[in-house]
């Protein structure tokens, strides 16, 4: 039997979408917040201290956190290479440069690669939700990409 669970985390970190025709082309922030949502058996063993848990979402926390809110809070993040990237690194510790169009879009894509990799083998990541602000927020299931995968390998 497959259940799922899920844990949310908030963080402030602003960001700057370089090139935009709007607003958000100037350095700015936002109080995101993210669901994150695996999928596993609960653990059968009566003996186990984990029996009856999918994954213990002390585990799910500490992963999330130090993989992702912890790099990301109160941080700024900007496209790498763009003008002033660089003078604000010698300036802030958290200045995060990224290769990507630092939108909600990307940022749930890129981290959901990272928590692939960082769960254990015993749950698979099912979704992410990112909320930029209280009405808009980007999603990220495992399965319309795996069916993109499949679509790349055929």
């Amino acid at each position: 039997m497959l259940v799922r669970i899920t844990k949310e985390f908030s963080f402030e970190m602003a960001h700057q979408l370089e090139g935009y025709d709007g607003q958000c082309s100037n350095i700015h922030g936002h109080s995101y917040r993210l669901f994150v949502t695996v999928c596993g058996t609960p653990v059968s063993d009566a003996n186990s201290p984990k029996y009856g848990m999918v994954m213990d979402f002390t585990d799910l926390k500490r992963i999330v956190n130090e993989h992702i809110v912890n790099k990301l809070e109160h941080a700024l993040m900007l496209r790498q290479g763009c003008k002033i990237g660089e003078a604000l690194k010698n300036v802030y510790t958290k200045v995060v440069c990224v290769d990507y169009q630092p939108t909600c879009e990307n940022m749930v894509a890129q981290m959901a690669k990272i928590l692939i990799e960082q769960l254990p083998k015993s749950v698979r990541l099912h979704s992410l939700k990112l909320h930029e602000t209280q009405t808009s927020f980007a999603e990220w299931y495992a399965a319309d990409n795996e069916r993109g995968e499949q679509a790349a390998e055929a």
